[in-house]
């Protein structure tokens, strides 16, 4: 990830500004043709995806679509943002779920404040990210507490579920690295086969 600094729509007088307000950004970013998260008064781009990448974000939109329809529970792709207050950070998911109704931030429609769970497909540059940083500001979150980490260069899962919803030291971490596997989610009392993530990819 870069910090955007220049070429940002909308900027003018000062197109070389690199701190923005909350308000500032949102305003970039509902007319920016590439998409950018925020943090602190910076703006961030967001890494162009692959082929392999979007059709493994699919197969979960799609199978966990499938196992969620008849239930309170709602699957976001990577169009909303999550907003996390603790540090003034916006941040695109690959996917998301929330348990019951959206909670919303503020009066923003592109903003939620209560993801249950959180799906990453890890790209080259954006890897180190997800499992460090962007992971302690998601644990900041009082409704978060699963974790999935997906490869998009072989089959290979990392899991973090947090053991005690009144505490948030205590995520326990599971590995899952063969196709005839499945994921058991537990936010949402399912179980996810690594086969159906993978569908019609080769390694």
């Amino acid at each position: 990830m870069v910090i955007a600094q220049t070429n940002l729509p909308n900027l003018a007088p000062d197109a070389t500004k690199t701190c923005f307000t909350p308000d500032e950004y949102r305003a970039i970013e509902e007319t920016a043709e590439e998409r950018h998260e925020y943090c602190n008064g910076e703006m961030i781009d967001m890494s162009g995806g692959s082929e392999v990448h979007s059709a493994i974000a699919c197969n979960l939109l799609i199978y966990l679509g499938f196992l969620l329809r008849d239930t309170d529970f709602r699957l976001y792709n990577s169009d909303l943002r999550v907003w996390i207050p603790e540090y003034q950070c916006g941040t695109y998911t690959d996917l998301m779920v929330v348990n019951g109704e959206p909670e919303l931030n503020g009066d923003r429609t592109d903003e939620i404040l209560n993801p249950l769970l959180i799906v990453e497909v890890l790209s080259p540059s954006t890897e180190a990210y997800d499992r460090g940083e962007k992971f302690r500001k998601y644990r900041s979150l009082c409704s978060f507490c699963e974790y999935v980490l997906v490869s998009q260069t072989e089959p290979y899962i990392e899991q973090y579920h947090n053991l005690d919803r009144n505490s948030n030291n205590r995520w326990q971490w599971q590995v899952y690295d063969l196709l005839e596997q499945s994921i058991v989610l537990h936010s949402l009392n399912i179980e996810l086969p690594l086969s159906e993530i993978y569908r019609r990819l080769n390694f």
